[in-house]
């Protein structure tokens, strides 16, 4: 909160002085100048700087920076529905070993209904919905969702991914197996 007010006063400083050489000084290239870093504070209203590190570095394959940064963002709630949704998305898929299934799934769902605008981000969540649902013996759901991922994937690693899924989903146990392992205490039950 306190980085907030800091570039709020940060923007309507930039913006008065901007303001001020351009029309009451007369200094035409220096407030022509200072446009620029003007823009560059008020961009910062729109995009985080967390959240953009935090992309840089799972584009890289470092998971626990990319944890580190994203986990930085403290009230999500105050950034645009955008950035609110992909920060609830990548904080449940980072740290869905963390915060385990039900809160990652409730995340998730929540980034869905505030509106992920990615097609990409779309189709991931509903591979990772998926993927919680197969765990946990959802599989009509899993199906669902399934479904729901391939029609939005563009990449054909996603579509790769999405196969590989429900190659997986054909071999995990129903909510029934489960259960009825959990009573067996994980033993087969005997055939007569």
């Amino acid at each position: 909160m306190i980085t907030f007010i800091i570039r709020c006063l940060l923007a309507a400083s930039s913006l008065y002085f901007t303001f001020y050489l351009m029309f009451a000084s007369d200094y035409w290239g220096w407030g022509i100048v200072m446009v620029f870093p003007t823009a560059l504070i008020i961009l910062t209203f729109f995009i985080n700087e967390n959240m953009v590190l935090a992309l840089y570095h799972m584009r890289t394959q470092n998971t626990d920076k990319a944890k580190k940064f994203i986990n930085k963002i403290t009230h999500p709630h105050l950034m645009t529905k955008k950035q609110h949704a992909n920060i609830l998305f990548l904080q449940a898929a980072l740290n869905q070993q963390d915060f385990g299934m039900n809160k990652s799934e409730q995340l998730i769902r929540k980034a869905l209904s505030i509106g992920l605008k990615m097609a990409e981000y779309r189709s991931a969540a509903y591979m990772q919905l998926a993927g919680i649902c197969i765990q946990t013996g959802r599989r009509t759901e899993a199906e669902k969702l399934l479904a729901d991922a391939k029609k939005m994937a563009n990449n054909p690693m996603i579509k790769d991914q999405i196969i590989m899924m429900q190659n997986q989903l054909k071999m995990a146990p129903s909510k029934n197996q489960m259960r009825m392992a959990q009573m067996m205490g994980g033993r087969k039950p005997k055939m007569r």
